[in-house]
């Protein structure tokens, strides 16, 4: 599934609409960055998206861990800056993905109470809605590429505009936790609720013989399989907690994330041959769509939209056409009733989705839109590149 930007895959409306949200992101982008002092805009600037293999490898460095994410975090800037810093991100989000941005900023407040106040991650606060990092590549505007990242503890968007046009907004993360909070008058807040609801009425419309090759494992990983790796590849197996940091963890830090990483797998029950048996691969496995009913999937389609309409009208892939949809595949792991830990994912050409939710008794929940032949545009940077530098 491509971002549905190029001419090649949308037409010239999808372009059109790609080229008008790029127009917005660049005034965004501009107007943020000539409010910043010489201090900020070291940390929010970076060079051009490709111009060396040091901002390049940089570029496609994410994470989704309340660690380091690269940029300018909200907390060190002034309010208004902070609201033009957040206009940039609105920017590249359907009014719903804003929100749901939004509001998972907000619930480290709600986590930090859930942990006492107490956790510490090597800072002044442990968990902090001001660590969230937007930095900016290239220059905004024109027909050089160009891109932004705004990430920190489960938010990580990614966008590459070249020739003026959004070419990719992927890997497109977004988490939550707690996955379930309780509000006033016995309702509840559940930030992916539908990316979780959609999937379980999904697999637990399946027949025997369906169920019996889309359920790969009656246990779950404690985290999405591919991780917040910059490239997916045939094989990959779950990351440790470890691994998905900026940098090294030392001392006192490295032995609390060490932990949490050991009683995780100790909860999952798996082994080393379930994470074989969970291993992302080139061709898919699970159940394809070409073998649900029209019931199943119209839940397909639903469900899918709950990844790919985070970004705004016109930018989101097209719906897919029966034999599109008849691609894609759905992978279950873990128990199918609500409130037990579990995971799935959706994969097919051009698209990889990745859910769980089965840390904290299954109330913490990671989400994942990725393009595993095009993230963070590359492919679009690599013909830009070709066609005005020669290769």
């Amino acid at each position: 599934m491509t971002t549905g930007t190029s001419p090649v895959h949308g037409g010239t409306d999808r372009t059109a609409a790609a080229r008008d949200v790029a127009d917005r992101m660049a005034t965004a982008a501009t107007t943020w960055l000539e409010a910043l002092d010489a201090e900020q805009k070291a940390s929010a600037s970076w060079a051009a998206p490709g111009s060396d293999a040091e901002t390049e490898a940089e570029r496609l460095r994410w994470y989704y861990t309340p660690t380091d994410h690269g940029g300018l975090p909200i907390g060190a800037m002034r309010p208004h800056q902070q609201r033009l810093a957040m206009q940039l991100v609105a920017s590249g989000l359907s009014t719903p993905g804003y929100v749901t941005v939004a509001t998972v900023l907000g619930l480290e407040n709600v986590l930090d109470l859930e942990e006492g106040w107490g956790v510490d991650w090597g800072r002044e606060r442990g968990r902090d809605p001001g660590m969230y990092y937007l930095r900016v590549f290239g220059e905004p505007g024109g027909q050089a590429p160009w891109g932004w990242r705004f990430g920190g503890h489960h938010v990580s968007l990614n966008n590459l505009v070249v020739d003026g046009v959004v070419r990719s907004t992927t890997p497109c993360f977004l988490g939550t936790d707690p996955a379930t909070s309780p509000l006033l008058g016995g309702t509840s807040l559940r930030p992916l609720g539908a990316v979780e609801d959609l999937a379980r009425e999904l697999v637990r419309s399946l027949s025997p013989a369906q169920a019996a090759r889309a359920v790969l494992l009656p246990r779950a990983p404690s985290d999405i399989i591919g991780g917040n790796r910059a490239r997916i590849t045939h094989g990959d197996e779950m990351l440790p907690l470890t691994d998905i940091w900026r940098s090294r963890l030392e001392n006192q830090l490295a032995d609390r994330v060490a932990e949490m990483n050991s009683r995780a797998e100790n909860a999952s029950g798996l082994d080393a041959s379930d994470h074989t048996t969970l291993a992302l691969t080139t061709t898919p496995k699970g159940l394809p769509a070409a073998e649900f009913d029209a019931g199943q999937r119209e839940l397909l389609r639903h469900l899918l939209a709950t990844y790919v309409d985070r970004v705004p009208e016109g930018l989101a892939p097209p719906p897919l056409d029966d034999a599109a949809l008849g691609a894609v595949h759905l992978a279950w792991a873990g128990a199918t009733e609500a409130g037990k830990p579990h995971y799935y994912r959706l994969q097919g050409p051009g698209l990889l989705a990745e859910y769980d939710n089965t840390q904290r008794q299954a109330n913490h929940a990671h989400s994942v839109w990725r393009d595993p032949e095009a993230d963070f545009g590359v492919d679009a940077l690599a013909a830009h590149r070709a066609a005005h530098h020669g290769g």
